[in-house]
């Protein structure tokens, strides 16, 4: 399009002026010649001057306005000389738009369509009144025509710009989506990895507490066992600690292979949380001589697997807690079924203790994870431990779960 609308001038002309050259002895007017070649090669000049050399530049300005207003009265008046020069008058169909607005182009349409029209009757002006009927019928067929097409190609313009819009907007959303997807990518990174560290971490405090809660305390007693075998004089009071200090072993054993697997407490194995409770209170009384007795309230009934570990968890470190520092009589120990929630409380009559640490209360010279420990494991089923003691008071220890059914 670029070519026709700046090479298209000068072809036209010479096409407009061979033919109304050729054509003048028909019409009678030889004298016409010199004017209408003068005329073509003024068009060319002007155009040359006015559109050829500032091509790939905007031409809507005065000089182009002059240039569209001069060619179009030009080839007017050598189309009023010569009707076939009307060839030469196409052009104003096609470049109208480089030198005017809509009104501008509109008008040259107009007057294009008039010189076309009168050249397809035979000339200009009308010589009759059945010429002039012709010029007014075929002005109207072609200036219908020319405005028929304009608007068709204003309309595919108009749509090739929304489609070339539409395809920039979605250049854009693809290149965000890309920036977006990278951003996810680098955040799933991310979040994998802090996952591995988080998992790395519960896991090593998990088996911290089950190393503490049982295997360490099961060693404590076997130690303990020995060393009462050893100092007592009785044969068969030494043959009951070394057999229970055996039996503390194997149960340590059983305790380190469940802790590494990340299986219930052996106790829970073969036996509900109650019964489990009941043999740990038991077998605490066997080992330390302190009074102990398990009260179970409520209706019991099956748990969450990791809600009994829990809960059984915390009464053993409770007990240790006792027996290493509370210098206890007595020891209840009470578990309650109350719906949806489940209690367990350990209360020593012993010496007491006062002083947090860690925002959490803890015996005086008591070391480890003990205290801590117990909260952390409540904190895993979405639960809380309450300690209160005082000096000769006693030590009360309160766990507090949801009652989570097992599936």
């Amino acid at each position: 399009m670029d070519a026709l609308t700046r090479r298209g001038p000068y072809v036209l002309l010479g096409i407009g002026l061979a033919l109304s050259v050729a054509t003048a002895p028909a019409f009678g007017a030889t004298e016409t010649i010199p004017v209408l070649v003068v005329g073509a090669l003024a068009l060319a000049g002007w155009h040359a001057h006015c559109t050829d050399r500032r091509w790939g530049r905007p031409l809507d300005d005065l000089l182009g306005r002059s240039y569209l207003t001069t060619r179009t009265a030009v080839l007017f008046l050598l189309t009023w000389l010569n009707p076939f020069f009307a060839v030469s008058a196409i052009i104003g169909y096609l470049d109208a738009s480089l030198y005017t607005g809509r009104r501008g182009q509109v008008a040259v349409f107009a007057v294009t369509a008039l010189l076309m029209a009168g050249s397809q009757s035979g000339g200009l002006p009308p010589r009759e009144p059945a010429q002039l009927i012709a010029i007014v019928g075929l002005f109207g067929l072609n200036f219908g025509l020319v405005m028929f097409f304009d608007r068709f190609e204003r309309r595919q313009a108009r749509l090739a710009e929304e489609r070339d819009a539409t395809i920039r907007e979605l250049e854009r959303a693809n290149a965000r989506l890309a920036e977006a997807v990278a951003e996810n990518e680098a955040l799933q990174s991310r979040l994998i990895e802090g996952a591995r560290e988080a998992g790395v971490h519960a896991e090593r405090e998990r088996l911290a507490l089950e190393i503490h809660d049982t295997i360490a305390q099961n060693l404590a007693g076997i130690v303990t066992q020995l060393q009462a075998a050893g100092e007592t004089a009785d044969p068969r009071a030494a043959e009951r600690r070394r057999a229970r200090a055996a039996d503390l072993a194997r149960e340590a054993l059983d305790e380190a292979r469940h802790s590494v697997q990340g299986l219930l407490p052996c106790r829970l194995d073969h036996a509900d949380l109650p019964t489990a409770l009941d043999t740990l209170v038991e077998d605490w009384r066997t080992t330390t001589g302190t009074d102990a007795r398990l009260v179970v309230d409520g209706e019991p009934e099956p748990l969450h697997r990791d809600v009994e570990a829990t809960v059984l968890r915390v009464a053993q470190e409770a007990l240790t807690n006792v027996a290493k520092h509370a210098d206890a009589s007595r020891v209840g120990v009470t578990l309650s079924y109350m719906g949806e929630v489940l209690t367990l409380d350990v209360r020593d009559d012993g010496a007491g203790f006062t002083g947090p640490r860690n925002g959490t209360p803890r015996p005086a010279g008591a070391g480890g994870l003990g205290l801590p420990g117990m909260g952390q494991r409540a904190a895993r089923v979405a639960g809380e431990v309450v300690v209160e003691s005082e000096p000769g008071a006693g030590t009360a220890v309160c766990l507090t779960v949801p009652a989570v059914r097992d599936a």
